[in-house]
């Protein structure tokens, strides 16, 4: 018992932080979730049970968010992020020095760029006369403000520009990893590129790809500043994820206890998320 007490001993003030500062406010959410809890000059809330969760299914706003953060998340981590930096780790390694140095500083710029500066730039490089709508009218193609037609593909293309460096840094360090004669004896059997990227890359790199896609799809779920820099979730509600809904409701409509309930939603399905990654990850090569 003293040999335990001592080996947990150096862990007890992390213990207890993270009991103070983390688990303490996850608690204090989920309590507030079932309560009436408003920003209003409210004396009192009261307990109201699941009506905050039944509110929110019943909620034609709640039903639109979800279904743009799942098509947010889609276009912008699953197929975006992912494809995308797949393709730039493996066109790199075969690009000579000085071209993945500077390929590489470019990407990886708009990584370390703070969320609200890339979406000021993503804004300037969308809206109406902006950088996009210029070299559309030099090539006498038509003109359109992206932020209010297309909304949603805009943001997600914004996330797609900034959050791709993470992707191509784990799939390069993953595919280096790859046995060089692998591929080789693949290439003398007369496997062409595809074939070797469909039966041999993407195979040994599996877990990679899982790892990959759950940390993308959990910070694309809760990207709030980018959104709300490019188009507030606007025109309307065109382009308004559950972050952006959980926020109008809890600090615009003063609705604090209907807006955790909204956030308790959005975790369970980065959970979902998650557990789906999980079972990809379990399985071995």
């Amino acid at each position: 018992m003293r040999q335990r007490l001592t080996r947990t001993l150096p862990l007890a003030p992390a213990v207890v932080l993270l009991l103070l500062f983390l688990a303490g406010p996850i608690a204090y959410c989920v309590l507030i979730a079932f309560t009436d809890l408003q920003l209003t000059g409210q004396a009192h809330s009261s307990f109201v049970g699941l009506a905050n969760f039944r509110r929110a299914f019943g909620d034609a706003g709640f039903l639109n968010a979800v279904w743009l953060t799942l098509v947010f998340t889609v276009l912008s981590s699953i197929v975006g992020q992912n494809t995308l930096g797949l393709a730039l780790a493996a066109l790199m390694r075969r690009a000579s020095r000085p071209v993945r140095a500077v390929a590489g500083a470019v990407v990886v710029t708009a990584w370390v760029l703070p969320e609200v500066v890339a979406g000021f730039l993503l804004y300037a490089f969308f809206r109406r006369e902006g950088t996009l709508d210029a070299v559309l009218g030099w090539l006498h193609l038509p003109r359109q403000n992206w932020l209010y037609t297309l909304p949603i593909l805009a943001v997600s293309f914004a996330n797609v520009w900034r959050g791709t460096a993470f992707s191509m840094l784990v799939y390069s360090a993953a595919l280096d990893e790859i046995p060089a004669e692998i591929t080789e004896a693949a290439e003398v059997d007369g496997a062409g590129g595809w074939r070797r990227l469909w039966h041999v890359t993407l195979p040994m790199i599996r877990r990679s790809i899982g790892t990959n896609l759950m940390l993308n799809t959990l910070q694309t779920l809760s990207v709030f500043g980018l959104i709300w820099v490019m188009t507030r979730g606007g025109p309307g509600d065109r382009s308004q994820t559950l972050p952006l809904f959980m926020y109008e409701q809890a600090f615009q409509n003063s609705m604090i206890g209907y807006g955790t309930a909204v956030a308790l939603l959005l975790l369970l399905v980065g959970s979902l998320f998650s557990v789906v990654y999980l079972r990809l990850l379990r399985t071995e090569v």
